[in-house]
Order: C-alpha cells, then structure tokens, then sequence
C-alpha cells in the first residue's frame, strides 16, 4: 500500500483547499447574482455552465479511474434523464410539471444538464455515505438526502422558472419519485467497483444545501 509522503500529503492538501476556494467563489457569486433582480437573467442564463463547472471540478479530484466508473456516469444520467421523461409526457413518477427555459438545450423537452444534475448530487451522496458497509442501508441514507435536497431546492427552481407545476403545487408524488429513482442510482453506485471518497463532496454537498436555503429567502416570493 502507497503511503504519502509529508511532501505530497502538503500537496494534496493544497490541491483540496484550492477546489474548496472555487467552489465557494462560484457559489457565493452566483448566490449574489441570482439574488439581485437586476443581475439575475444574466446569472440563469450561466446555470448550465455552473453546474458542468462543478461536475467538471468534482472530477478532477476522483480518484476511481476504473471501467466501472463511467459506467456508473452513464447509468446515473440516462436514468435520471429518463425518469425526467417520463414525468414531463405522462405525468408518472413525480407529478405533472414542464421545464422552463433556463436550463438551456433541451432533449425532448428536457434540458440535457438534468442529467448531468442527477450524476453529481448522486455521486456526492454517494461519496458522503461510502464508509457505510451495507449496500441497501447506504443507498437508504443517499436517497433521502437527495430527497431532502430536492425539498429545498423546488420552491427556488420554481421561482426561477428552471420548472413549473401544474396548478403550482408541488406534489408528494415529486418526493416519492425522487426518492424511488435516487435508491436506484445510489444501489448502482454502490455496487460499481471504483474509489468512492472524493475530498470535496461533503463540503459541496454542504455547500449546496447553504446555496440553496439562502436563495428560498432571496428570489422565492
């Protein structure tokens, strides 16, 4: 087994400081940008960029290079993007709801970036909850915080028109659904054989639930 020596865990632990640095720097200003209505449009139309921004830093700092790795990328995306389909043209799985423009392209009236979405929180649940040694109980724990996740973020991608609702409600079918399709994902991940700790996720995962709670006081109405 490689150990670090002082030198490259010094290293290692700069490279970690420096992405923990950008995270909050993207976070905070797009915080500011979002919460200040002659600022906002400018800032929606960089959501996509932002979030292929985080994905992209997430990555660079795994360190589960194996096959089944992108593997697991895929099968997160293409089953969260699929679930998305079938709940914007039937109505199944989470209710009745239809995208906005904000998200940018679109496949089939869903933005491609939601998949995208669906592979990072999956991937940073998962990340927080890997020392766990039951598979199930895990993927328990990974699902309800991506569901718990989504309970803060609804009322602000409302209110920015990254989705609406059919009678402006958010059903419980929303939740449940979620619920059900994170449990799927998180199992996959953790039966997928590659390196599952990733030193930023906690401290993203973090990040997103404080980027979030303060946007529900800032642009929900």
């Amino acid at each position: 087994m490689h150990t670090l020596d002082p030198h490259e865990g010094k290293t290692l632990q700069s490279r970690v400081w420096i992405g923990k640095i950008i995270l909050v720097a993207l976070h905070v200003v797009g915080a500011i940008g979002l919460s200040l209505p002659e600022y906002r449009d400018l800032f929606l139309k960089l959501t996509p960029f932002h979030l292929l921004a985080t994905m992209g830093l997430i990555l660079i700092y795994h360190r589960g290079w194996t096959d089944a790795f992108p593997i697991f990328g895929a099968a997160a995306f293409w089953i969260g993007f699929g679930s998305e389909l079938i709940g914007v043209h039937t109505g199944y799985l989470y209710g009745n709801y239809v995208y906005g423009p904000t998200l940018g392209v679109m496949l089939w009236e869903v933005p491609l970036v939601i998949g995208v979405n669906w592979f990072v929180l999956s991937y940073l649940t998962g990340s927080v909850f890997h020392k766990i040694p039951n598979d199930w109980y895990a993927a328990f724990l990974g699902a309800t915080a991506m569901t718990a996740l989504d309970y803060i973020l609804e009322p602000v991608a409302v209110s920015l028109n990254f989705w609406a609702w059919k009678w402006e409600i958010i059903p419980l079918s929303n939740y449940l659904g979620w619920f059900g399709v994170s449990f799927l994902i998180q199992l996959i991940w953790r039966k997928a054989k590659f390196e599952k700790f990733n030193p930023l996720a906690t401290f993203l995962l973090l990040i997103w639930i404080l980027f979030f709670t303060v946007l529900n006081f800032t642009v929900v109405s």
